[in-house]
Order: structure tokens, then C-alpha cells, then sequence
């Protein structure tokens, strides 16, 4: 890969001098993405490196959608590791808004973030261009991105649909011209 970061052991990425801890989160839909768990978590650990935070967990979901928690075991397990004071880190790292999650109701996401931030644990989306520090510029900026995720799964969903009824369609004509054909020689013979 032209473009990919390689982290190689005893990086100086891996070992940053100050306490802080993260856990990361990566998350692929499906294995066409391009933004693979791996390519994810090389941007997050520059991330890491940059803002002197240490590694020390990794949540994952690979070859899960974003819309829903459901079936997410991965944000599950971090969300139920916040709650219940399990989370050995004050910070979550994760690639971007949409890898958080896509969820229709983007009050959703602000919901687990929320429940994150409660306790103290800040969540940093590591490739956007602003920093989640809370202010209005910045929680402006992230539930427009929260809403376009959201839209781009709808849009997706339906461009998926309307591309299947296409490809269905003749075969559904064709099989209706057979009955048709069918049904009227029939009626001839009788």
C-alpha cells in the first residue's frame, strides 16, 4: 500500500512519556471499506503519539454497520466498561464521527458520547478537523457530521434498493410475459 502508515515495534508512536491513557475504537462495515480497522487504528496511534496518550485497550467491530448498537459488541463492551467504572482510560480514541457510528437518530451517538463525558472519559475523533473540546464551534461542526453520517446511510440504502429493483425487474417482467403467454394459450385450447 502506497499510502499506509507502518508502525514497526518499539516505535517511539507506541510509548509516549506521559500518563495518559486511551482505548481506541475502530469500526469497518463491510471489506470493501477503505478505511479498514487497521488503516484506523495506524491514524490513531499518530493521534496517540501526537497528544501524548498511551494505548492501552482496543474495542473493535469489523464488518458491522454503524446505524445501530445492536450486534456491536465492541461499542457495547466500551460503553459497558464506562458505565460500570471498568474503563482503565480517560480518553477513547476514534477515527472519525461516522466510525463511531451512523445512527439514524444522531442523538444517539450524542447519547454514548454523553455517557462517556459523565465519568470523565473524553472521546477524541482523531482525523476530523476540529477538536471535541466542547465549545459551540466545535459541537456545532460534529452533529452536522453527525447528521451528513446519518444521511449517507440513508441515501445508501436507498441508491441499494432502487439499483435491486432494477436489476429485478426484468427478470419479474419476463416472468409475468411467461405466465401471460401461458395463461392465454391455455385458454385457446380449451
Amino acid at each position: 500500500m502506497a499510502n499506509a502508515l507502518i508502525i514497526r515495534p518499539r516505535s517511539d508512536l507506541l510509548s509516549p512519556t506521559s500518563a495518559g491513557r486511551a482505548a481506541q475504537y475502530v469500526r469497518m462495515s463491510t471489506d470493501h471499506q477503505r478505511y479498514s480497522t487497521q488503516n484506523q487504528a495506524a491514524a490513531i496511534a499518530v493521534y496517540a503519539a501526537q497528544h501524548d496518550l498511551l494505548i492501552v485497550r482496543t474495542y473493535a467491530d469489523e464488518g458491522r454497520s454503524g446505524l445501530r448498537i445492536q450486534r456491536r459488541e465492541g461499542l457495547i463492551e466500551l460503553i459497558d466498561d464506562v458505565r460500570n467504572g471498568r474503563a482503565d482510560f480517560d480518553h477513547i480514541l476514534v477515527y472519525d464521527v461516522s466510525r463511531w457510528g451512523r445512527f439514524q437518530d444522531v442523538d444517539e451517538s450524542a447519547y454514548y458520547e454523553f455517557t462517556c463525558r459523565r465519568v470523565g472519559v473524553k472521546v477524541c475523533y482523531c482525523a476530523e478537523e476540529f477538536d471535541n473540546d466542547g465549545g459551540v464551534i466545535a459541537s456545532i461542526v460534529k452533529n452536522l457530521k453527525r447528521v451528513m453520517a446519518a444521511e449517507y446511510s440513508r441515501e445508501l440504502s436507498v441508491k441499494v434498493h432502487a439499483g435491486a429493483c432494477r436489476v429485478a425487474s426484468p427478470r419479474i417482467q419476463a416472468r409475468r410475459r411467461r405466465r401471460l403467454r401461458a395463461t392465454v394459450s391455455i385458454g385457446l385450447q380449451i
